[in-house]
């Protein structure tokens, strides 16, 4: 190439930066939270127990040899294949070769890989919940993570156990509609969106419930978050789903210095390759404004 072909390529790259030299740099979009909602239903026994054998590690089948119900162990083994699955997509390595570790009180997380994950980064972030038959995993870069599924088919002794955990002024709210099912709902947000908060901060139900409070609208939605002295975040972006008629979802991630972002919701185990549904993460709240 001859010199003035090298200066024009250099005026190629470096044109698009200088042609507006005032211009401020857009906000940097945070990388997407990807969720996945998979019942148990998605992988036949045959299946699960081929690819739990593959997969699974020697004391995540140490484990659910332990449990006394075939529905429990059907459970455990779908979700924890789901994790290895969902994973693997996005880091780029094989299922069977991911290490799990878990912190002090007992919070999984994924063993970091020298040189960086494959496809990108050297942090992936991962919360699971599972029950009434469907596994929930919410995965993130960067960030933390908690997630939540709960049914609405919480018998009443339940319910009132529950509320009792809570904050006096979501108890408030809480009583400010009849005993039944619109009331149940509101226990229901409420124990999903503590849960998932919770799980965030890695103290699970070390973290008395009565100690920070949510304000939710009637319908969906977070307004408020008064959070408790031991958070170090700050801000958080919270969201609601009913991906399933009875099936309640919270979502809780700490908020970025960028944008809010999106959330990728994935509906069944991760084989297919149907693209998800992209939903806008709420403004955050809680902390300094």
């Amino acid at each position: 190439m001859s010199g003035n072909g090298r200066a024009d390529a250099v005026m190629t790259l470096i044109e698009p930066v200088t042609r507006n030299p005032g211009q401020l740099p857009a906000p940097q979009q945070a990388p997407p939270v990807k969720l996945w909602l998979c019942p148990n239903d998605d992988l036949t026994p045959a299946l699960r127990d081929l690819l739990a054998a593959h997969w699974l590690d020697e004391q995540e089948r140490h484990t659910a040899g332990k449990f006394l119900f075939e529905r429990d162990r059907r459970q455990y083994l779908v979700a924890h294949i789901l994790v290895r699955r969902a994973l693997a997509l996005e880091a780029g390595l094989a299922e069977a070769e991911l290490v799990m570790w878990r912190s002090r009180r007992g919070r999984p997380f994924l063993r970091p890989v020298a040189g960086g994950l494959p496809r990108g980064g050297t942090h992936l972030d991962f919360n699971l919940s599972h029950a009434g038959g469907y596994n929930l995993l919410g995965i993130v870069r960067s960030r933390r993570i908690g997630v939540d599924v709960e049914g609405l088919d919480r018998d009443a002794r339940g319910i009132d156990t529950i509320t009792g955990t809570f904050a006096p002024e979501e108890q408030q709210w809480i009583a400010r509609v009849a005993p039944g099912h619109t009331r149940d709902r509101r226990v229901l947000r409420l124990w999903t969106l503590k849960e998932a908060y919770s799980k965030a901060l890695g103290l699970g139900l070390g973290l008395p419930f009565d100690e920070f409070a949510f304000t939710l609208d009637d319908d969906r939605g977070v307004r408020a978050f008064r959070p408790p002295d031991q958070d170090r975040f700050g801000r958080w972006c919270f969201l609601e789903l009913e991906p399933v008629p009875g099936v309640l979802v919270a979502v809780a991630v700490p908020a970025g210095d960028g944008q809010p972002g999106v959330l990728q919701f994935h509906h069944g185990f991760p084989w297919a390759r149907a693209a998800p549904r992209d939903i806008p993460l709420p403004e955050p709240v809680g902390g300094a404004v």
